[in-house]
């Protein structure tokens, strides 16, 4: 085999980067794969990408600090409390609220592009508030309500007990996935490996009382490869009270992190906590968001996640992060462009991807 001799190493000005120069050969038992299609197909960029309340959307690079940018406008002029998930090349936004319209509809981004949402197809029904995870391929949209018959809030509202399930690569109509434990659940929190999508805490009804009678502070699971029904994983740190909901979930393909949340009766909640997902048992406290809020965003990479907006009750504009793999209070990050609650977000990098 032949000596390598380089005799520079620099870019086209000479001011960096390498080159080498004359000829030159390489022996390898192993492979190189070049790159092929479209740059904004490639994927895993750690782009996160904010949606709904209105129409408008945002992202931020997760590995920077700093303000949210404009990203484009979903499809819906407006999508109250959607649920969102992604693979490393496309996010899903699905479901939400107009008054009085539930959407039973779908869109989806390229997430290293910009320019806004197109429709992806349709849902088996119309609602909002619901929960999500995904891995590379596929989406599992949990839970959610919906109205009744004569269309009112209170009593007539229905929280879902179905799971549905997408093909993020394609577009068409979601599937029939299974059930949760539960008797229909809204307002939880989502995170994944690439084997497993935990949902965390939430509302239900016990078929007594109004939709928001019982809150709750059950972890259910579900492989995300298979259909079938949910099973229990394990319980929220509550603190003297029975459970919480509007939490938002971020992980890496090891932890899962559940974050903020609204009290029953009332009240936020600053908390975080943590969960290793490819085992069962309860949640430990990791620490403290910045401030108290729910219905906030959540958007992770392999070593980071985020919290974006969010209610105190009125709408906030903070983004902040921690440190996955470690423990301790979340640090500022920065600003959305404008004031949201409602929120959802994903991003190209999460747990679910590996």
């Amino acid at each position: 085999m032949s000596d390598l001799n380089i005799n520079n190493i620099t870019d086209r000005t000479g001011g960096s980067g390498p080159v080498i120069a004359g000829v030159s050969t390489v022996t390898s038992t192993g492979a190189f794969t070049v790159p092929v299609g479209p740059t904004e197909m490639r994927g895993g960029r750690g782009r996160g990408v904010i949606g709904g309340n209105d129409n408008t959307m945002e992202y931020i690079t997760i590995a920077t600090t700093g303000n949210a940018t404009d990203f484009g406008d979903l499809t819906e002029t407006e999508r109250l409390r959607p649920s969102a998930c992604a693979s490393s090349t496309r996010g899903i936004f699905a479901h939400g609220r107009d008054h009085p319209l539930y959407f039973a509809t779908a869109d989806y981004v390229t997430i290293s592009s910009k320019g806004g949402a197109s429709e992806w197809g349709d849902m088996m029904r119309g609602k909002w508030s619901g929960a999500a995870a995904s891995n590379a391929t596929r989406g599992l949209f949990m839970g959610g309500y919906f109205p009744g018959t004569s269309g009112g809030e209170g009593s007539e509202v229905r929280n879902m007990k179905k799971i549905e399930f997408i093909e993020i690569a394609s577009q068409g109509s979601a599937g029939d996935f299974g059930e949760i434990i539960a008797n229909g659940n809204r307002s939880a929190g989502g995170v994944a490996s690439p084997t497993r999508a935990v949902f965390m805490g939430g509302r239900y009804t016990d078929g007594v009382g109004p939709s928001w009678s019982v809150v709750t502070n059950t972890m259910e699971y579900a492989t995300i490869a298979t259909k079938g029904n949910t099973l229990l994983f394990g319980d929220l740190v509550v603190d003297a009270n029975p459970g919480y909901a509007e939490p938002t979930g971020v992980s890496n393909a090891t932890r899962g992190l559940c974050a903020g949340g609204i009290l029953h009766p009332g009240g936020r909640l600053n908390t975080i906590q943590y969960i290793t997902i490819a085992t069962l048992g309860n949640a430990t406290d990791f620490g403290d968001l910045t401030v108290e809020r729910g219905l906030l965003a959540g958007m992770a990479s392999s070593t980071r996640g985020v919290f974006a907006g969010g209610s105190q009750p009125g709408t906030m504009n903070t983004i902040d992060y921690v440190t996955i793999s470690s423990t301790g209070n979340a640090v500022d990050f920065g600003d959305k462009t404008v004031g949201a609650s409602g929120v959802y977000g994903c991003s190209d990098s999460h747990g679910g991807l590996g």
